[in-house]
């Protein structure tokens, strides 16, 4: 792993010396209110949606060390940000109803010119992409909500950028994850409050939708899953990050600086930094966790 892997944990734990304890990695105003879709690449770099200007992708290589990595064309804006097993980068497009990629070759190019980020799957029946998970092999599933009637959608976006719709006529869809062992879709309702828990196929067809937890007040934001299979779930509203058992018990909440987080990812050397993008500040705060981050691990 390159350096910028080993300085974020090694980093928060000098200024912390426990656990779970929040920090700044990006401070106030770097990133726009719309700040959302942090992820880590294989290289251990830290991206983000709105870096000083809406329709921008971030690029963050260290505390408080950030620049540019691309703008996006089209008055596109992004939202959720994941990576597959290659390097490349998926974008959700809320104003285009888009999925959009950028290669890995693009990314780590050592010329000074911009990547590109193409249209990777559409579908004008999206509301507005908002999140999205991977799973092992590549499938993509999405989050689709209506924020305007407090409904969603779900999708399944195929390795060749196929799109099918799972389900609708649900709450306000927004965080998504898959489960470690590829074997379990969880999916949360802002509005309502609700996370489901479905049965994951590999051809990433769901079954089996089950309430996994409810919560009664605040919102739901962005999630992400341990090794463990534990859910860190952003309580927008609340300014907590809530870790949730598989079998659907509230384990700890992590209190956070700010109010207003919008999602979570995992880097560091060990995989055990949690990065939070924070609505409002227009920053990114962190924490270490005692379990790594399942996408740190499958990389």
């Amino acid at each position: 792993m390159l350096a910028v892997l080993q300085v974020a944990s090694h980093e928060l734990n000098n200024n912390s010396n426990k656990l779970y304890s929040s920090a700044d990695w990006i401070t106030d105003g770097v990133f726009t209110h719309g700040v959302e879709g942090p992820a880590v690449d294989e290289n251990g770099v830290l991206y983000a949606v709105n870096y000083q200007q809406q329709g921008t992708i971030g690029k963050v290589i260290g505390r408080n060390k950030s620049e540019i990595l691309l703008k996006l064309s089209n008055n596109s804006v992004g939202n959720g940000i994941r990576f597959d097993r290659n390097g490349n980068m998926y974008i959700a497009d809320y104003v285009n109803h888009n999925i959009l990629k950028v290669s890995a070759s693009g990314i780590n190019s050592s010329n000074k010119q911009a990547p590109i980020a193409e249209v990777y799957a559409h579908s004008p029946l999206m509301n507005q992409p908002n999140d999205i998970a991977i799973m092992s092999n590549g499938i993509l599933l999405a989050s689709d909500p209506n924020w305007t009637n407090n409904t969603g959608q779900l999708w399944r976006i195929n390795q060749n950028g196929e799109v099918a719709l799972l389900e609708k006529d649900m709450g306000t869809t927004n965080g998504i994850e898959v489960s470690p062992d590829n074997k379990t879709l969880y999916v949360n309702e802002s509005v309502q409050g609700n996370v489901w828990q479905y049965q994951l196929s590999a051809d990433g067809s769901i079954s089996n939708k089950k309430l996994l937890i409810h919560f009664d007040t605040h919102g739901l934001d962005g999630m992400r899953a341990d090794t463990h299979g534990n859910l860190y779930i952003a309580r927008y509203g609340k300014g907590v990050i809530a870790i949730v058992s598989p079998q659907g018990v509230l384990l700890r909440e992590v209190k956070l600086k700010g109010q207003f987080p919008t999602n979570v990812a995992f880097g560091g050397s060990d995989g055990k930094t949690v990065f939070i993008t924070m609505q409002k500040r227009g920053a990114i705060e962190a924490f270490v966790s005692e379990f790594s981050g399942r996408s740190f691990v499958e990389k």
